[in-house]
C-alpha cells in the first residue's frame, strides 16, 4: 500500500483528490496539508510514498515546495495552471494534472506512480537487477523506452533526440544529452560527436569521420575518435 499526501490551500480541492483516491486500492492518504510549510512539517515526521501537490498557493508554492525537500516522494502536480509544465517536469515529477482533472485522467497518473513504485520495491527486495530500459519525459507524459530499441541519440540545446530503431519519428525530450548518457549502459552506447550517441548494435560501418547506421549516417567527432577502439574492442570480444 502506497502512502500519499495531498497538499492544497483549498479544502475543496483536498476533498475532491481524497474522494478520488477512494476509486484506488493501493493509494492510503497519510494526511492533509493547506500550505507548503505544513507538509515539509508532516514530511519531516512521516514516510510518504506520493505527493499530490498544488503549485499556486499563499507563502510556499508548490514548485518551492518540492525544490526545498532534501528525500522527495514521488511528484503528481495537481494545478489549474498550464503555465508551469515545464517547470514541474523539471523537477521529474511523475505528473501533472490540470484542473479540473477527469477520473480516467487522474487514475492514469496514480498507475504511472504505482508501476514506479512496485519497480522500486521488487529491486529492494530482489537485490540490484541490471535495467534494461530507462523512462524519459516527453510530451507531458512519463514514457518507457527499452534500451535495445534505441538507434541513436540526438543533443539538441535544450531537448534530446531519441530515435528508435523501428519507429520513424523520434522521441523528443526536455533534457542534456549530458544527462541522458549517464543513464545509459556504456558497454552498449557510445558518445562519437558532442551531439550524438549511438548504438553498438546498429553500428554497420565506421570511416573517416562517419558512422554508418541503420538509418543515418552520423558525424564521428575528432576529440572521440579513440571510441572507435573501445567500440572494436567490445564487437571482437570473446
Amino acid at each position: 500500500m502506497m502512502r500519499c499526501l495531498l497538499v492544497d490551500d483549498e479544502a475543496l480541492a483536498l476533498d475532491l483528490l481524497e474522494d478520488n483516491l477512494k476509486h484506488v486500492n493501493y493509494l492510503q492518504v497519510a494526511g492533509r496539508c493547506r500550505t507548503g510549510g505544513e507538509a515539509i512539517l508532516f514530511l519531516q515526521n512521516e514516510e510518504i510514498d506520493l505527493l499530490f501537490c498544488d503549485i499556486q498557493m499563499p507563502g510556499l508554492n508548490g514548485l518551492q515546495l518540492v525544490k526545498s525537500l532534501v528525500k522527495k516522494p514521488m511528484i503528481i502536480f495537481v494545478t489549474a495552471y498550464e503555465k508551469f509544465a515545464i517547470d514541474g517536469f523539471e523537477l521529474d515529477v511523475i505528473d501533472y494534472l490540470v484542473k479540473p482533472v477527469s477520473m480516467e485522467r487522474f487514475l492514469k497518473a496514480c498507475q504511472k506512480a504505482y508501476m514506479l513504485y512496485e519497480l522500486n520495491r521488487k529491486s529492494v527486495v530482489q537485490g540490484p537487477v541490471k535495467k534494461q530500459y530507462i523512462f524519459v519525459h516527453a510530451d507531458y507524459n512519463l514514457v518507457k523506452i527499452n534500451f535495445n530499441e534505441i538507434e541513436y541519440v540526438e543533443g539538441l540545446k535544450d531537448y534530446v533526440k531519441i530515435n528508435l530503431i523501428n519507429q520513424q519519428k523520434p522521441i523528443l525530450s526536455r533534457t542534456s544529452i549530458k544527462a541522458l548518457e549517464l543513464q545509459l549502459p556504456d558497454e552498449m552506447f557510445y558518445r562519437i560527436h558532442k551531439s550524438y550517441i549511438v548504438n553498438i548494435d546498429y553500428v554497420q560501418q565506421i570511416r573517416r569521420g562517419k558512422i554508418k547506421m541503420v538509418n543515418s549516417e552520423l558525424p564521428l567527432s575528432d576529440n572521440y575518435r579513440d571510441v572507435i577502439h573501445k567500440m572494436i574492442g567490445k564487437e571482437t570480444a570473446p
